[in-house]
Order: C-alpha cells, then sequence, then structure tokens
C-alpha cells in the first residue's frame, strides 16, 4: 500500500513519547447525526485495548485540525496477536528444558545463568516490539478524512490519509477461516486523493466501518 510522510506523533492513548493528551478545546462537538449513526452501527467501546475505540477521549495525531473529531480508531483484531503470544509463552517456559540440551547442561554454572538471563531478556524484547507494533497500527475515520499509521518504531512511522469527499469505493475482504470466525478483515478504501487506495488491515466488524464510511461519503462528511 503507498504511504508518505513519517508522522512525529501518532498514537492511541496511553504512549508518553507520542500521545498528546486530551482532545483540542476548540473542536467542536461532532454532528448530532453522525453521533447517533456512529453508536448506532458500532456501539460503545471504552477499554483502551480495545480493538476499537468509539469518540476516543484520549487520543489524538499531530496532523489534526480544530475542527476535526475522531469518531473511530481502530487497531487490528486482538487475535492477530494469538501467534505472537503463544511464540513467547513457549519461549519463556524453554529455559526448563534445557537441562536436556546435552550443549547447554554441560556449561559452567554462571554460563548457564548468563544464557537463561540473555534468553529471557531477548523474549521481553521481542514480546514487547511485537505489543507495540499491534497497539500503534491505527486506523482511525473522522468526520473529514480516513488515516492509516503504520508503526514500525518508536523513532519510524507512516501516515497516509484522505478525504472523506475524495472516496470513490470501499470494499471488505476476508480470507482464512479465522477471520470468518472472528469478524475481522481488511476494509479497502478506493480515493480520488494523490494516494488511490488506503486499507485498514484485519480491523474488527469491517463491514460496520464500510457502513460508517460510506454514510460519512454520503452526507459529504460530519461536518
Amino acid at each position: 500500500m503507498p504511504r508518505v510522510s513519517d508522522v512525529d506523533a501518532v498514537a492511541p492513548e496511553s504512549s508518553p513519547p507520542i500521545i498528546v493528551e486530551n482532545t483540542p478545546t476548540s473542536a467542536p462537538a461532532p454532528n448530532r447525526n453522525v453521533t447517533d449513526k456512529v453508536y448506532e452501527i458500532f456501539g460503545h467501546t471504552t477499554h483502551p485495548l480495545s480493538s476499537s475505540l468509539i469518540f476516543p477521549k484520549l487520543f489524538s495525531f499531530a496532523e489534526r485540525d480544530d475542527n476535526e473529531t475522531i469518531l473511530i480508531a481502530l487497531r487490528p483484531h486482538w487475535f492477530t496477536n494469538f501467534s505472537w503470544i503463544l511464540l513467547s509463552v513457549l519461549l519463556l517456559i524453554s529455559p526448563l528444558f534445557f537441562k536436556f540440551i546435552p550443549f547447554i547442561n554441560n556449561l559452567p554454572g554462571n554460563y548457564r545463568f548468563i544464557f537463561s538471563y540473555f534468553w529471557y531478556l531477548v523474549t521481553l524484547v521481542f514480546s514487547f516490539e511485537k505489543f507495540l507494533s499491534w497497539y500503534f497500527d491505527v486506523y482511525i475515520v473522522t468526520n473529514l478524512r480516513v488515516i492509516d499509521v503504520d508503526f514500525y518504531n518508536l523513532l519510524t512511522k507512516k501516515f497516509s490519509e484522505a478525504e472523506i469527499a475524495k472516496i470513490q469505493d470501499v470494499t471488505t475482504e476476508f480470507s482464512g477461516v479465522s477471520q470468518s470466525i472472528f469478524n475481522y478483515g481488511n476494509v479497502l478504501i478506493q480515493t480520488a486523493s494523490e494516494i488511490d487506495e488506503i486499507t485498514f488491515t484485519k480491523v474488527p466488524n469491517p463491514a460496520k466501518v464500510v457502513k460508517i464510511i460510506q454514510e460519512l461519503s454520503e452526507k459529504g462528511g460530519g461536518k
């Protein structure tokens, strides 16, 4: 998917390096019809670790306009974390079986301790990096535009956006049994902007996301 320039500050609710606490005081309240429609379609979510946040209060991004209201913020579905969580658990319990590996078991006690310590450290770094990648990969729908933020590390993020008025088509894409069972997939947004397609990858309830974007597009945005 095409990307544009790096973004300095975009993240959900609780990351000190890149969060902007509280929404701008100058931003007007969203149109009541839009508010009701979003709640009607998507319901309410309040947990900070949710894959979908509706009208989040402690969430912003550097490029946000004063008259821009965040309607929904999405992360990849929680099930997408299953593989790396399972791998992390296996890595954590692996040292219990080191005594059955001759090479490691024959090492001096101090070396075995250092080896185990290094193993746990690598496991922690791996798990933390995977969590950050999930937590800060964010897809945003505002009353003015759709936004895709790709998080690579604390120093590298990429920001793609398209105005609601320039959206031409929105479709969903499912692949695999897990996506059908847990109801998550891709939302493909065709636009007339410089970036001709924006993809929300593996987000929950993609059909509801499409419906909200279509409602906004038909109304020319939720201004």
